[in-house]
């Protein structure tokens, strides 16, 4: 039996709840395409995305721990592909859009520079004055503008409800610009269920990444509520953390977070009786969400995080490091634009000297951002 694009399209009318986007009824794209015999429209934009020289870099851009500090940590594709895994997970569970979560998801850091957030800072900070820096924003502009790979169209032409899932991506360090896609009305379901897994990969998966580096001990998260809730859930006494036991405890507090999170949406789901994509995206406050319990507990367990990883003297040198890397790299093309690549100087015209500065450093890997510095700054290294 062959399963067409309507064939799958019937099957979301029949599992999707009220409230969850049919990819039949996407709001299209900016440019003509024909559409897929044997996928959805969502399906195809996942995709687009997996197949783009900005998804395939990830893999050598920092999420805590810079690329060459160990195999092991998460860089900014694990990340990625944790939480498109997570988002399903969620968006399954509540009646959602896999396929246009898992899409949202695997774009949702496709604008992140080199260094993570301490490159997005400097990055923020050098183009103050030629229309700023933000990551969600770039990501946009990645799938719209700066990936070429069809004739007919620049970027990916992803459907409207991907984009503006990328532009609503919110969390506590994100806060979204969705000026041009209905600033008026929140984030579409799915859109809210990625933010809410991208939040519950990072809380997770850096607590296990600061534990194998040795910056967090067990001893060190005594009296953190979720901490106490893992060991007694996995039966460990300490004081030695075993991987195993530290793999058992992180699986444990990703299905503990996506059960709480999972219940608490459904019931305020319910409670708001809502029928359509459009009444949810109306209402004054988002349906995704944990209970008050699991809120405190998780603000507790990022606090400790902030204080004892995110603040710690490694990763802050790294930081400072990281920031005066991108600030030279920008102020030196800026200052003689011939020392970029010339097919990258052929692209100033048309987007501006400093904006196009800011696409070639945000699209450089950690290693490349690294070694340019070094072959315009290092007298030992040829340029």
């Amino acid at each position: 039996m062959i399963v067409t694009r309507q064939n799958l399209e019937a099957m979301e009318e029949e599992k999707l709840a009220p409230y969850g986007i049919r990819s039949k009824n996407t709001r299209g794209r900016a440019y003509p395409d024909k559409e897929p015999e044997y996928r959805t429209s969502f399906q195809r934009d996942r995709d687009r995305i997996l197949h783009t020289t900005a998804f395939r870099r990830l893999e050598y851009k920092t999420q805590v721990f810079i690329n060459y500090e160990g195999d092991y940590y998460r860089t900014r594709l694990t990340h990625t592909l944790e939480v498109a895994q997570i988002g399903r997970s969620i968006a399954s569970a509540l009646g959602a859009n896999v396929d246009l979560i898992e899409a949202i998801c695997l774009a949702h850091d496709l604008g992140h520079p080199p260094f993570g957030h301490s490159g997005e800072v400097a990055l923020a900070r050098v183009m103050r004055d030629y229309g700023g820096f933000d990551h969600n924003k770039q990501s946009l502009r990645i799938v719209t503008k700066l990936e070429n790979r069809y004739p007919q169209f620049p970027g990916l032409n992803l459907t409207w409800e991907v984009r503006e899932g990328i532009v609503k991506h919110e969390s506590e360090y994100d806060v979204s610009d969705a000026s041009e896609y209905n600033p008026e009305l929140r984030g579409h379901l799915e859109a809210q269920i990625a933010n809410a897994a991208d939040e519950l990969a990072y809380t997770a998966h850096d607590l296990d990444d600061g534990l194998r580096s040795g910056m967090i001990t067990p001893h060190m998260l005594e009296g953190i509520t979720l901490w106490e809730i893992l060991a007694e859930s996995v039966n460990w006494r300490g004081p030695i953390l075993e991987e195993l036991s530290r793999h058992q405890m992180i699986r444990r507090l990703i299905g503990i977070e996506v059960s709480n999170l999972v219940l608490a949406t459904d019931k305020c789901l319910r409670e708001s009786k809502v029928k359509s994509v459009e009444d949810l995206q109306r209402l004054p406050y988002n349906v995704i969400n944990f209970d008050e319990d699991m809120v405190r507990r998780n603000r507790q367990l990022k606090d400790f995080l902030y204080a004892n990883l995110y603040r710690h003297h490694r990763v802050i040198r790294m930081q400072v490091k990281a920031e005066h890397i991108i600030t030279e790299l920008f102020l030196a093309y800026k200052d003689e634009p011939s020392m970029l690549p010339q097919h990258v100087q052929d692209m100033s015209d048309e987007r501006g000297l400093e904006r196009n500065i800011c696409d070639y450093i945000a699209g450089m890997t950690d290693r490349f951002a690294v070694d340019e510095y070094q072959k315009l700054f290092d007298p030992a290294t040829k340029p």
